[in-house]
């Protein structure tokens, strides 16, 4: 009898309430009255089309070790369509996990115009193994949200960017975000947004400690409408602690005659970050830009390192593998940048280009192997930057680099 109280009290949940699994064949009906409790999961048929959108109210909440599940389950995974809305948004949600799913729009010019998988004001969120495509916004978008994981997930043929984090204007309320084995891939441009650049793979803003790891941008920003400037395979803006590192960006591209269509890029307001250990080729833009815009907050303390560049920017007005550009015209405003340990190789056009709007204050160049048919810079450089310990293979412009 001891035995048989054991066996019971040890498979009673903690709060004293069982789990449940709900299971859904053909459509999402009757979700929405479901009241769904801690460590319940949702298990959607594998193969199905089921007609989104997926929302569950508004503040539901599991816990670490209870949390919510979204899955699929049987052979293939379930489609989660959106038409012309967005497939799945959370909102004020905490420990919800989704897993195994594709999201799918209407397309980015066939009528969607939201985003496919959206958390607006989360936390503990983890979604993993999703492939989403076909929406105008972005494929996956985090807004003013913190301790969110998106991982091996594929965002493909959506407008905006295929993964986009940012929190409200001027404020770092979105943290600790991990985007982790990623592929961003064929993410075209926004044909409604006519004032900024879209069409980016990774983008990252008014954020902080974020870590982007393991993924992959390719063939974004080829259809951009508008001239200007442009989208980036990996990138981040007015952010704090972002790091990016093992991943790689190549044949990433932008609209004729617009600007960027780079591979990585720390850009205006950035500070404290990183890009390491990545791999950038081919992209239509600069491999790794240094850029900052007029209005932005200062640019100070990043560090590019142990990461290569190979014939990039051979489009965009960059035609070099680093770019350093400064529109406030402020060296106070971009300052302070390792670059160190990288190889940068580019047959036709050049190592390193400073703009004309190019002031900047505190760079170190160091330890990298800078190779190029022709010209190894281009423009007119820092007057306190530093090189030291490089190897040049090309012509420089004159006798004061080593």
């Amino acid at each position: 009898m001891r035995c048989f109280i054991w066996f019971i009290l040890f498979l009673l949940p903690a709060s004293g309430a069982w789990a449940h699994n709900w299971y859904f064949n053909t459509s999402l009906q009757g979700l929405n009255s479901i009241s769904l409790r801690l460590g319940d999961t949702i298990f959607l048929r594998g193969g199905v089309i089921f007609q989104g959108p997926l929302q569950l109210p508004a503040g539901i909440a599991g816990t670490s070790r209870r949390p919510i599940v979204i899955t699929s389950y049987g052979p293939g995974n379930a489609v989660i369509d959106g038409g012309n809305g967005f497939a799945v948004a959370l909102y004020k949600a905490a420990y919800i996990t989704l897993s195994n799913l594709e999201l799918r729009g209407a397309g980015r010019k066939d009528g969607n115009k939201e985003s496919g998988l959206v958390f607006n004001t989360c936390s503990h969120i983890i979604a993993g193994d999703l492939l989403v495509d076909g929406f105008q916004k972005s494929g996956v978008y985090i807004y003013q949200s913190s301790y969110i994981q998106i991982l091996r997930t594929t965002a493909r043929d959506n407008g905006y960017a295929g993964i986009a984090v940012e929190g409200p204007y001027g404020a770092h309320d979105c943290d600790h975000i991990l985007i982790k084995d990623c592929r961003a891939e064929n993410n075209p441009g926004d044909p409604t947004n006519l004032s900024n650049h879209s069409g980016n793979g990774i983008v990252v803003g008014y954020c902080r400690n974020i870590l982007i790891e393991g993924c992959a941008a390719t063939n974004n920003g080829w259809d951009m409408p508008r001239i200007g400037n442009g989208p980036v395979g990996i990138w981040a803006f007015e952010a704090d602690s972002v790091t990016i590192r093992h991943c790689i960006s190549f044949r990433n591209r932008t609209a004729k005659g617009a600007e960027d269509g780079g591979g990585f890029d720390l850009d205006g307001g950035v500070t404290h970050s990183e890009i390491a250990f990545c791999l950038s080729y081919e992209n239509e833009g600069c491999g790794f830009g240094l850029f900052q815009y007029a209005g932005a907050s200062p640019w100070h303390d990043n560090n590019v390192h142990d990461c290569v560049s190979n014939n990039d920017g051979l489009v965009s007005t960059a035609h070099a593998g680093v770019y350093v550009w400064n529109s406030s015209h402020d060296p106070r405003q971009l300052r302070n940048c390792n670059f160190y340990n990288n190889t940068v190789y580019n047959t036709k056009g050049t190592v390193i280009h400073y703009a004309t709007d190019g002031e900047h204050s505190g760079f170190r160049f160091y330890h990298n192997a800078f190779i190029a048919a022709d010209s190894l810079i281009r423009g007119v450089r820092g007057k306190d930057d530093v090189f030291f310990s490089n190897h040049w293979t090309g012509i420089l412009p004159d006798s004061t680099f080593h």
